[in-house]
């Protein structure tokens, strides 16, 4: 199954061309080491860590397969994490069914070729949870230094990974709360360091508006990609919360009345829960369990039966509040993909759903992931296309008709490195260019500024700007098609890639 999800998001590459955020991370990772420190030290400083690894990553090559396949197996083992994880919270079958509804998802085969940190954060998330199963399973200090280590690392894939942190504080209990506190507090080292960072470096996040409670309406299309494939799954979630919840509450109802040499008061089975002597599963009454199911209240000693519910629902609801709660008090932040790492949360609280049914639990899990396929093939096509990342740059190269003596100008200096990263025939002048090498502080390029002077000699220009076309050609956006305007040029025609916020390609001429 984990093969199965790597391959699937592998393919979300399908012929879908990089955007400026996969751009930034080559300029990036392209750097002496010197040069990743000093960018840092301006701008995109909390994704230090991962641009440490692509640096090495890009030694091989700078293809787009190839830089993208770290997320495709950053899904893979997030996927195989979380069979194990279902496995231990239910059941092989919950495991299974989650890691296939998980590997379906519209979202998993965009942000799984995509060559940024999100998938890297998704998979440390699961193994955050994973790692501290296992820990409260058995209070071994070797458990507890493997569920520090996945803290540091869902703190250093991405920093708004850790708002999945506070849903685990519910499963603290005092035999073990000194040692989860110390992992807890050793992981989020990174956090706090990135967050310094980040914080200083607020102004390179200025473009994100501010938003309210309406954006949780999109919730579901966004952890999911699809919108009926997420509310289909929001609904399997809050079903399998709810079932959790009671299997949880009648195993330990039953247990109790067991230990007191009664059957249960319903005269059920009284739910499932883990024989003490060997640690499997079976039933209250005495027969077998069905397999490999156990209920949450007697999978780890000590914890009450409803805690892993909140820490699965809390998994899943609580970065979006919290993010928004950061928005509103600090400084605007909330941007979808800061949120993917709760599609691993939405596939297990949905999977758990479909395996606790009572009967034809394998039915029923192949009919929902053929039932979310058929939802999201439109979503899947549109992740796959060659506009799938929302901009278009081979479009644009396309629709640039350079005549002998053209000249180009970006409106934005780091729209140029997707021009030089595609453009395979002679591209017009670069009349404002100064230098080959990015600037040390951002992702820009040495540029003059006497854009006059700089068009002299030239009767037609090319200005090329990431936005719609009303935002370059209306107001005082993009200031470099005022700056060639203002040197005797006039708008002759302009394209949009049609997808929001996508590339303009507009076509001055001296008058």
């Amino acid at each position: 199954m984990a093969l199965l999800s790597g391959v699937a998001a592998f393919s979300g590459t399908g012929s879908s061309t990089l955007n400026g955020d996969e751009l930034a991370t080559i300029s990036a990772a392209s750097r002496s080491l010197s040069g990743m420190w000093e960018l840092a030290r301006h701008i995109d400083g909390h994704f230090l860590p991962y641009y440490l690894f692509m640096h090495f990553w890009a030694m091989v090559g700078t293809a787009e397969l190839w830089l993208r396949l770290p997320s495709a197996i950053a899904i893979a083992v997030a996927a195989w994490l979380l069979v194990d994880l279902g496995r231990r919270l239910h059941s092989t079958r919950a495991g299974v069914i989650a890691a296939a509804l998980f590997a379906i998802l519209p979202s998993v085969s965009y942000y799984g070729a995509f060559a940024r940190s999100y998938a890297f954060a998704a998979a440390a998330v699961v193994f955050s949870f994973w790692a501290l199963h296992r820990a409260l399973e058995r209070s071994d200090g070797r458990r507890w230094v493997a569920y520090g280590v996945a803290i540091a690392l869902v703190c250093a894939t991405h920093l708004f990974a850790v708002l999945v942190l506070p849903a685990q504080l519910v499963l603290a209990r005092r035999a073990v709360l000194v040692r989860m506190l110390a992992a807890l507090a050793a992981g989020c080292v990174p956090a706090v360091v990135l967050g310094l960072v980040g914080y200083g470096e607020r102004h390179a996040i200025s473009w994100i508006p501010q938003r309210g409670p309406e954006v949780w309406l999109k919730f579901p299309k966004m952890a999911a990609g699809a919108t009926g494939l997420g509310v289909l799954l929001f609904v399997l979630a809050v079903a399998g919360a709810v079932l959790l919840w009671t299997s949880a509450r009648r195993g330990r109802d039953g247990a109790a009345q067991e230990a007191q040499g009664r059957a249960p008061a319903d005269g059920s089975a009284g739910g499932l829960a883990v024989d003490p002597a060997g640690g499997s599963a079976r039933s209250l009454a005495g027969g077998p369990a069905g397999g490999s199911a156990r209920s949450l209240a007697g999978g780890i000693a000590g914890t009450r039966p409803h805690h892993w519910v909140f820490a699965l629902v809390g998994w899943l609801v609580l970065p979006p509040l919290l993010l928004l709660a950061v928005s509103q008090l600090v400084t605007p932040v909330y941007v979808d993909r800061y949120l993917f790492v709760t599609a691993p949360a939405l596939a297990l609280l949905a999977g758990l759903a479909v395996a606790a049914l009572p009967r034809f639990h394998v039915v029923a899990g192949v009919l929902v992931v053929l039932l979310g396929c058929g939802l999201a093939i439109p979503d899947h096509l549109e992740v796959r296309d060659e506009n799938g990342r929302f901009e278009n740059i081979p479009w644009a190269l396309r629709v640039v008709k350079a005549e002998p003596d053209d000249a180009i100008v970006y409106g934005q200096s780091q729209v140029r490195s997707g021009f030089e990263y595609y453009a395979d025939s002679a591209m017009p002048v670069d009349v404002l260019k100064t230098g080959d090498t990015p600037d040390p502080d951002g992702f820009g390029y040495p540029e003059r500024s006497d854009v006059s002077a700089a068009l002299k000699g030239h009767e037609r220009v090319w200005v090329i700007w990431r936005g719609t076309k009303q935002s370059g050609l209306e107001g005082d956006g993009v200031p470099r098609v005022q700056e060639v305007e203002r040197a005797g040029f006039e708008l002759t025609s302009a394209k949009h890639s049609a997808d929001l916020p996508g590339l303009t390609v507009a076509l001055f001429t001296r008058r």
